[in-house]
């Protein structure tokens, strides 16, 4: 029979446990856990960095990825860290744009809109990049990004000693965080990378390589659908998304797969990592209320005025109807049988995967409803297109000079991925040395990557189309 002593002191002992519990539960909460949202007054800025709700499942410890370019530079394209990989880094940030760094219990770095959405220019190879926000990033290798870290996290330096060295020779840590990094954090990471390249990424041995300013669409199938491989290749180049206020009603993604912006914008947060309980929609609207009215850019170069003025007669009669705003098929999908070109992104997304994903997240406030399949590709708006090479929805023609060009004398093989500007044939540069050094060699005969097809102006005379070229630079 216990004695009032020994029920006190039972208490005591509970009362010492469940302090001790709670302690250690807040503990692990407030290191591991604990989201710290970072406010970018800015709508630029957000776009540049704000979060998407990514970090938290798919993040990369912010000090783990930092020290990866040192101990890996064998497993990147060349020098320069995450530069190598086309990420456009403006001098004092701690990150790349389109890089977040979000306190989640430790400060972790995430990716959102603007990585994909960033292009880098430069007039000659001795200039500074200037960036233009919104537009199609020609140079960021986002599965070039995700091959990296699995690369890192399969290599035996891949360990605690190794990456806590380079980590402290640069940064002061607690003991308490090296416990932690050492210990958990750095493992933990490590089998996580690896985790992911099985479960969502395992489809990627068997498809080509995308290359620079392209994304396909196997992660909404694979990774956030848990779809069985139907072994099919769905490459596609980055869009722009400037202007969208002058874009509503038109179809989004190359093959016109939804009708509406907000839903294409919550996609690819989904893509790029965030889940059903991470997505930061007030994020995303915020994201999709500043591109309505963002500008597309102006050609920063010189302009014949007067054979650009030839040139718009030539627009009027040829290319208005599928290209102009109020044409009657700008925004609409025209069918692949008619334009002609490569059919893999379109077989890539049957009516079975729209269905699905518009049952995907049903329950949510936010769930989907109008995705859908479809026949083409969608006859685009040229509003800012100087900016928009290469060309075509897989990105299979470097310039508007070639696209203007019937198949066999349009380039078989080009280098993606250089930024230095082609004024005359209105493109990026896509050979020679440099471009060959830095780029990505981007062959036409690869499944996916036909350059086939939007046969348009090509029988045009080489004076009108070289009016064309000049008055397209004006939009």
């Amino acid at each position: 029979m216990s004695t009032p002593q020994t029920r006190s002191r039972r208490l005591r002992i509970l009362l010492v446990v469940l302090l001790l519990a709670a302690g250690a539960g807040f503990f692990t909460w407030w290191k591991l856990f604990r989201r710290v949202p970072t406010y970018y007054a800015s709508p630029e800025e957000h776009f540049k960095y704000g979060s998407i709700g990514v970090e938290a499942p798919a993040g990369i410890p912010y000090w783990i990825w930092l020290v990866l370019p040192r101990i890996f530079p064998d497993k990147l394209p060349g020098p320069g860290g995450y530069i190598a990989l086309g990420a456009s880094w403006e001098m004092g940030r701690e990150v790349p744009i389109g890089f977040t760094k979000e306190i989640v219990g430790i400060p972790r770095v995430g990716v959102n809109c603007a990585s994909c959405h960033t292009a880098s220019v430069r007039t000659t190879p001795a200039d500074a990049p200037k960036f233009y926000l919104g537009a199609p990033s020609s140079r960021f290798q986002a599965q070039g990004y995700v091959r990296f870290l699995f690369a890192c996290a399969h290599d035996p330096r891949f360990n605690s000693a190794t990456i806590m060295r380079e980590i402290l020779a640069i940064y002061k840590m607690s003991w308490v965080d090296r416990f932690l990094y050492r210990y958990l954090i750095i493992p933990f990471t490590k089998r996580q990378i690896l985790q992911t390249e099985t479960r969502d990424y395992y489809w990627m041995p068997e498809r080509p390589d995308w290359g620079p300013g392209r994304t396909d669409m196997n992660p909404f199938q694979r990774q956030v659908m848990r779809l069985p491989d139907d072994h099919t290749i769905g490459s596609t180049d980055v869009m722009a998304i400037w202007n969208e206020r002058a874009h509503e009603g038109f179809f989004h993604h190359s093959d016109g797969l939804n009708t509406t912006l907000v839903e294409s914008v919550r996609s690819a947060a989904l893509a790029a990592g965030a889940t059903k309980s991470s997505i930061d929609i007030p994020s995303l609207d915020r994201v999709q209320a500043w591109l309505m009215d963002l500008p597309a850019p102006k050609y920063p170069y010189a302009i014949d005025a007067a054979l650009a003025a030839r040139g718009r007669a030539v627009f009027d009669s040829q290319c208005a109807a599928c290209h102009a705003f109020g044409g009657a098929r700008t925004g609409k999908v025209v069918p692949v049988s008619e334009v002609g070109t490569d059919r893999h992104r379109v077989d890539h997304w049957p009516q079975s995967s729209a269905d699905a994903f518009n049952h995907w997240a049903d329950g949510y406030p936010w769930a989907f409803h109008h995705f859908r399949s479809s026949n083409g590709y969608v006859a685009l708006a040229l509003d800012g297109v100087w900016l928009r090479a290469p060309y075509l929805h897989n990105g299979s023609v470097p310039s508007l000079t070639d696209l203007l060009e019937p198949q066999e004398k349009r380039p078989k093989v080009f280098y993606r991925g250089y930024d230095v500007y082609d004024q005359e044939h209105a493109g990026f540069v896509s050979s020679g040395a440099e471009a060959e050094r830095t780029g990505f060699r981007y062959d036409t005969a690869v499944p996916g990557n036909s350059n086939q097809g939007h046969l348009y102006g090509t029988d045009l005379p080489a004076a009108d189309k070289r009016a064309l070229v000049e008055y397209m630079k004006t939009l």
